[in-house]
């Protein structure tokens, strides 16, 4: 038996994919849910939180930028299940640690080991039920464990709303090595496996040394630049933004489960619509421009708190194209190379954060207020994203079976 090819889009490898995308996000977010709280409790002073939060974050986001590159080449070189099991475990293991740090620079230093073992889950799950489903059923796959997956946000929150933040971060640990029992049952890509030997299996040089397929590989992580300036900045520093504009009362927590409420309905709706239109690259435009009105309507919209909950909401539906966007990339590179792509491209578009919040901080710190400086990285970064989509050929019903190099 040479895989779990399937003759729908439902299958074991799209349970666990999906599963364990869940965990993945409950514990991405979780630091964004318990950020105030948990630094309070460390004894940062209420002055130092923001930045200090900045701080961990970028540390979180530095190690899924890292993480992604060596998950991704394993992927390619040892292949999608070794993925699946290992970075599971190092992330799970980490958020139980998390459970009993001390300090803010222990603190960061294990949302950086954390931050390695996440950036291996998503990539990995896309590729796999990208290569296992039927070409023409595969966004429905992928639109299930994203979909699924995303939810998991949801999840931390309540779970941090009725649990000591020490305590959250304990469920999130125990949840991921329960799912390593989960993982036993799944075989290997029959694509994958027929590419075993293969020269150049996960060389992360060949992106860079031929300009076709940088460009391609570039484009697929501009995409998903403006998802992570409204997670990172919008909705995870929502408190700051929200008060800028004179509204008080406003949570991280709360406004994070709004956010990916919508981001759950979002990836629902981009999954079906790009099923019913048989187009990749139309939907992705489409959300690109929804998520420029959010971010507009987010800043300059006059409302009370609930108000700006719903704004939340509507944000997180914008972005609602991660699955797609993950997708794409997947099927833009051969299978000598697809599980380097679909791994470090979300990551580098995760870690593309740093310089996002960074430069946010900079317009702040040269007297720019909260919400102008959010519309301007903003801006810049749904500009980018709709010209790389733009650049880019639609995948929708390509075949996978075969070698970068051999198309390109």
């Amino acid at each position: 038996m040479t895989g779990t090819k399937t003759t729908g889009w439902f299958s074991l490898a799209v349970v666990v994919g999906a599963l364990g995308y869940f965990v993945d996000i409950y514990d991405l977010i979780l630091f964004s849910v318990v950020r105030v709280p948990s630094l309070r409790s460390l004894g940062v002073p209420e002055d130092q939180i923001l930045s200090t939060g900045i701080h961990l974050l970028n540390w979180q986001m530095t190690g899924m930028l890292l993480g992604g590159i060596l998950w991704g080449v394993l992927g390619d070189k040892r292949g999608r299940i070794s993925v699946l099991f290992g970075s599971i475990l190092l992330y799970s293991l980490a958020n139980l640690a998390n459970a009993w740090v001390q300090t803010p620079q222990a603190y960061a230093w294990l949302r950086f080991i954390a931050g390695l073992g996440l950036a291996g889950e998503l990539g990995a799950a896309i590729t796999l039920v990208s290569e296992i489903l039927p070409k023409e059923k595969r966004g429905l796959g992928t639109t299930i464990v994203a979909t699924v997956g995303v939810s998991g946000a949801v999840v931390a929150n309540l779970v941090a709303r009725h649990f000591d933040w020490r305590n959250a971060y304990i469920v999130g640990g125990v949840l991921g090595l329960a799912l390593l029992l989960m993982r036993f049952g799944i075989l290997e890509s029959g694509i994958f496996k027929k590419s075993t030997g293969a020269a150049r299996r996960g060389d992360f040089s060949m992106l860079f040394t031929d300009w076709g397929r940088f460009k391609r590989y570039l484009s697929c992580v501009l995409i998903g630049l403006p998802t992570w300036f409204v997670i990172g900045v919008l909705i995870t520093l929502s408190p700051e933004i929200a008060k800028s504009r004179g509204i008080d009362g406003v949570t991280g927590g709360n406004a994070i489960m709004y956010a990916y409420i919508g981001l759950v309905l979002g990836d629902l709706s981009s999954g079906l619509i790009s099923q019913a239109w048989k187009s990749r690259k139309k939907v992705v435009l489409m959300f690109l421009v929804l998520t420029f009105a959010a971010t507009v309507a987010n800043l300059t919209v006059q409302t009370d708190v609930q108000g700006f909950y719903w704004l939340c909401l509507f944000s997180g539906f914008a972005v609602g194209y991660w699955a797609m966007f993950v997708t794409i990339a997947a099927e833009q590179f051969g299978t000598n190379l697809r599980s380097t792509v679909a791994t470090t491209t979300p990551n580098w578009a995760r870690g593309a954060l740093v310089p996002i919040a960074l430069a946010f901080q900079a317009l702040l710190g040269r007297g720019v207020s909260h919400v102008n400086a959010a519309f301007l990285v903003g801006t810049f970064c749904v500009g980018v994203a709709l010209l790389a989509a733009w650049g880019l050929k639609d995948t929708f019903g390509h075949d996978l079976d075969y070698l970068e190099g051999e198309i390109s």
